[in-house]
């Protein structure tokens, strides 16, 4: 993208900032882009559904909401997409609400107001389909084969994203795969809660290999999309630290930053996956009584995803961001066991 420099319009010099509209920005990841994109001069504005203290504009909706979505793009440049229920459990029409219904909704405000750019932020669970993945690219998101309502629901989100691209309106994918650092709540701190009650098991011995990615390097990476539209759009490009490591030396990484005892005990992959299977329908049938709030110990998707092979080949990726992770799995978890060394 020839630009007169970070934050600014293409074509129009170093003197005009672009206006960014970063939904999602209540999660880790979503407020980690929402700060880069501030550090580095664009006028940003965030959308999400819990308050945040942010020294830039700030929101708060339902990108479902049609009214909330025209508000939120109003006088905006570009949108970088994160808002989605993550979730392993839960009632289909919720993932379809905020997932599906909802990036509708903010395409078609996007387009209405007359932006050019819009990254729409996925995940690789659009393309895994239960088996292992080595050495692989993006693969085409489907639907029918994602595991799980949330996977499932952002492959159809991602389909309806990529199927808007156009000269006049680009659209990028980008597939940050199994983000972490300091405050994450989806691994980090389940792995370490889990591990400090001893409900945290190795699935066949902790030996499948899986790449992961720092919370940093997504940031840099999904603004890097934004930045290389004009290489990025069409695409959907899978963004990981390029470092895969086995499932066992990940979470022990993990739990020597907490300072709690690493699990010591393995199950059989095809047994956790069969009981993941039970607990996960269980689980979903307590919810909706209101029995219980909290995830599930396990489920079918979660077993996979700690009993499969699954890291990407980054070449691609790199290429066209013109980009390389700049933390380190090993910087990473230096970093987080001083965040708990902070706590």
């Amino acid at each position: 993208m020839t630009s007169g420099g970070p934050g600014t319009e293409p074509g129009t010099g170093p003197g005009v900032q672009r206006r960014v509209l970063v939904t999602g920005a209540s999660g880790m990841l979503g407020r980690a882009v929402a700060q880069l994109l501030h550090d580095r001069g664009y006028l940003v504005r965030t959308l999400q559904r819990r308050p945040v203290d942010a020294p830039w504009e700030s929101m708060q909706g339902s990108v479902a909401d049609p009214d909330v979505a025209a508000a939120a793009v109003e006088g905006m440049d570009a949108v970088v997409h994160l808002a989605a229920k993550v979730s392993f459990t839960g009632d289909w029409n919720d993932f379809v609400t905020t997932n599906i219904v909802g990036t509708r909704q903010l395409i078609a405000a996007a387009r209405h107001e007359g932006l050019r750019d819009f990254v729409f932020v996925s995940s690789p669970s659009v393309a895994h389909f239960g088996s292992s993945i080595v050495g692989a690219g993006a693969g085409a998101a489907d639907p029918a084969l994602a595991r799980g309502h949330y996977a499932r629901s952002k492959a159809a989100a991602e389909e309806i994203a990529l199927a808007e691209d156009s000269p006049e309106f680009r659209v990028a994918a980008i597939r940050p795969h199994i983000v972490w650092g300091p405050g994450d709540t989806q691994l980090v701190e389940r792995v370490v809660e889990r591990a400090r009650a001893g409900r945290l098991p190795l699935l066949d011995g902790g030996r499948a290999l899986i790449d992961t990615t720092y919370v940093d390097n997504a940031a840099e990476a999904i603004v890097r999309g934004l930045e290389r539209m004009d290489h990025a759009h069409g695409q959907a490009l899978v963004v990981t630290n390029g470092e895969p490591r086995a499932v066992g030396e990940l979470i022990g990484g993990i739990c020597a930053a907490a300072g709690v005892r690493a699990p010591g005990y393995s199950v059989p992959g095809w047994l956790a996956r069969g009981a993941g299977s039970v607990i996960e329908k269980a689980w979903t049938a307590a919810g909706a009584r209101g029995w219980v709030k909290d995830e599930p110990p396990m489920t079918r998707f979660l077993a996979e995803q700690l009993s499969t092979a699954h890291w990407f080949d980054q070449r691609h990726t790199q290429a066209v961001l013109d980009w390389t992770p700049s933390v380190s799995l090993d910087e990473g978890l230096a970093r987080l066991a001083e965040h708990y060394r902070r706590q």
